[in-house]
């Protein structure tokens, strides 16, 4: 079997891999510049940086799968919270709001060949407390997340409607990997 690489540390992607029965055989996270590009759109940055990170580790004659995962208000593109401040910034943005979640997948297969997805999810919050915001932020569960929280975990509590892809939203959206993956040969 041809070797199957994931250009992610993500334990979550690698979770969401094993759910379609798929175990990278190697795991080499994209090393590149993040930075959204003056005027992007959040769906044209998840995109460009889901193709940027499986290029910038594809070798000839491996399956490669990156993704990108983000947090957008309108053009708003909400940041991977790294402090408990960012995460509160965060947090009373969506706060009582819907906001999309935009995960990019994309597959280059061992010819180069590119096929890639884009899964959009609204999801809406309800009204959150200054003592629910710092109780998430106690947790540190919003730590190093897109958009400040994690909604397989305690957030999922505030989540009062997904419209999409909740595999998506966790940071890969399974079905579309598998379609991208079995219409690039890879066999499942």
């Amino acid at each position: 079997m041809t070797k199957l690489v994931l250009a992610s540390a993500s334990p979550r992607r690698q979770q969401l891999l094993a759910q379609i029965s798929i175990a990278p055989d190697e795991i080499k996270p994209a090393d590149i510049d993040e930075t959204p590009r003056s005027n992007e759109s959040p769906r044209v940055y998840a995109e460009r940086l889901g193709v940027e990170k499986a290029a910038a580790v594809h070798t000839p004659g491996q399956y490669t799968i990156a993704g990108d995962t983000v947090v957008a208000l309108g053009r708003r593109i909400l940041p991977k919270a790294e402090t408990d401040e960012e995460v509160r910034d965060c947090l009373n943005l969506i706060s009582g709001r819907a906001h999309h979640v935009m995960t990019s997948v994309c597959v280059m297969a061992p010819g180069g060949e590119i096929a890639k997805r884009l899964s959009d999810t609204r999801v809406s919050v309800k009204r959150l407390s200054d003592a629910e915001i710092d109780a998430y932020i106690e947790s540190g569960e919003g730590i190093g997340k897109a958009g400040g929280y994690a909604i397989q975990g305690l957030f999922g509590a505030h989540i009062r409607q997904i419209s999409g892809s909740y595999t998506g939203v966790m940071g890969l959206p399974v079905f579309e990997t598998a379609q991208l993956l079995t219409g690039l040969g890879y066999r499942l």
